[in-house]
């Protein structure tokens, strides 16, 4: 099955934490502070590989992490720089945050290369905070955590046109004519499994991509058939050819269906039903009726009073064909718009908030205590040196500027009372 949505996990590096360290040489018996810094964590860069066409490969592999920077080392020596991660993705890939929908990146156009999680920044070793007054600094500056993101991919194909229908009117047939694609062709419903692309080229005019958009069926937009799984591949075309059965070999009313799939379309994307449409009256070579008003012609009174040039066509036999490119090509033209790109609604790097872990403020009645525990309680700890002057500062800093003393205040608290944090007690005083 063609694979063209997926759901996968991405992480940065963690930065490397700075060391603590001083000089220990002969005849320096007072040696300073040589604590290195930490290196930088890796990041996840996306690339386009003109080469993929789906996103089968996302099924098999889920995780993509960067490398973490290595930690600092004594003689001012500086952690190794966490390895970057390269996601390779075909062109057109939408990239979004998994929870809120909200495009992070299309790789299509322009945009080869992007950098979507950056890595964090190694800590500063204790070299750096050395002063006249504290010549003997203990503390160094911890790496800035990873990121982490549960990422939505979304392939919609980039295409001029998009070729529309019911199943079995021809669709697949009509593209392998008019251009070099070699789409499975049978005479059965929902043959065409996964969009074909195919490029247009026309003498004395400018060539076009068509897509051919699996058979869509009444309901597509609510989930009905597999139409509705590739409805997002028609979201970047310019124009739209609509293929009916003119000769209704199986029994259906061409004008009918031009209503229907019209609704479909609507019903999925109000923007899409909008764009410049032309009708592709097929199989007329299947024709035998000698009714009076032929069936092409029905479709032409219904629909050309609307603005939507109607053209008899025979994806068999090649009649009409060339009338029906060059039309469209001269619409492309008229059109001259840039193809569809979607505007990034979630930037990584300021919509992640690091330390945004939830945290509980509570009175222990039976041990007399305050406990605050949690994530974002754990994750500090883990990365402050309380036995450090410097370090206990930031500690007060993020207390206050996190609101827990706040809390802690509201829970009636009084100096000297006991605060306890997972393994840590400490006496609370303003």
């Amino acid at each position: 099955m063609f694979a063209d949505r997926a759901k996968i996990y991405i992480r940065s590096g963690k930065g490397g934490d700075g060391h603590v360290s001083f000089r220990r040489e002969k005849y320096v018996p007072n040696g300073g502070p040589d604590g290195g810094d930490g290196g930088m964590g890796g990041s996840v860069i996306f690339e386009v590989d003109e080469g993929l066409n789906t996103l089968t490969d996302f099924r098999h592999i889920r995780k993509y992490c960067a490398e973490d920077g290595e930690n600092g080392a004594k003689r001012n020596c500086r952690g190794k720089n966490g390895k970057d991660i390269i996601v390779k993705v075909p062109p057109g890939t939408v990239i979004k945050e998994l929870e809120t929908g909200k495009v992070i990146a299309d790789m299509s156009g322009d945009n080869h290369r992007q950098l979507i999680l950056s890595g964090g920044k190694g800590g500063n070793g204790n070299q750096h905070y050395a002063t006249s007054t504290m010549q003997a600094p203990k503390y160094a500056q911890p790496g800035q955590p990873a990121k982490e993101l549960n990422l939505f991919l979304e392939l919609k194909v980039i295409a001029d046109v998009g070729l529309v229908g019911f199943p079995n009117v021809g669709k697949s047939t009509l593209l392998s004519r008019v251009t070099n694609a070699r789409p499975k062709i049978a005479n059965y419903h929902f043959t065409t499994l996964n969009p074909n692309l195919g490029v247009v080229d026309l003498d004395g005019n400018k060539g076009f991509v068509i897509a051919d958009i699996p058979g869509l069926i009444e309901g597509a937009a609510d989930g009905v058939g597999l139409g509705h799984e590739f409805l997002r591949h028609i979201e970047r075309t310019k124009v739209l050819i609509h293929l009916v059965d003119a000769a209704s070999t199986e029994g259906r009313d061409p004008i009918e269906d031009i209503y229907a799939i019209n609704k479909e379309l609507e019903a999925y994307n109000a923007d899409i039903a909008k764009r410049p449409q032309v009708i592709a009256a097929n199989k007329i070579d299947a024709i035998y009726d000698d009714a009076d008003v032929s069936p092409v012609q029905k479709i032409k009174d219904v629909f050309e009073p609307k603005g939507i040039k109607v053209f008899p066509i025979s994806a068999v036999s090649g009649e009409g064909l060339k009338e029906l490119l060059y039309h469209v090509s001269n619409m492309l033209a008229e059109i001259d718009e840039p193809p569809t790109i979607f505007e990034q609604e979630f930037n990584p790097d300021v919509d992640i908030v690091i330390g945004n872990d939830p945290y509980t403020v509570e009175y222990d009645q039976k041990n007399d205590e305050y406990v605050v525990e949690g994530p974002r309680i754990e994750k500090m700890l883990g990365y402050t040196n309380l036995d450090s002057e410097k370090g206990f500062q930031f500690f007060q800093k993020f207390l206050k500027d996190n609101g827990i003393l706040d809390e802690l205040e509201a829970l009636g608290i009084e100096e000297g009372a006991t605060v306890r944090m997972y393994g840590l007690t400490f006496s609370y005083y303003k």
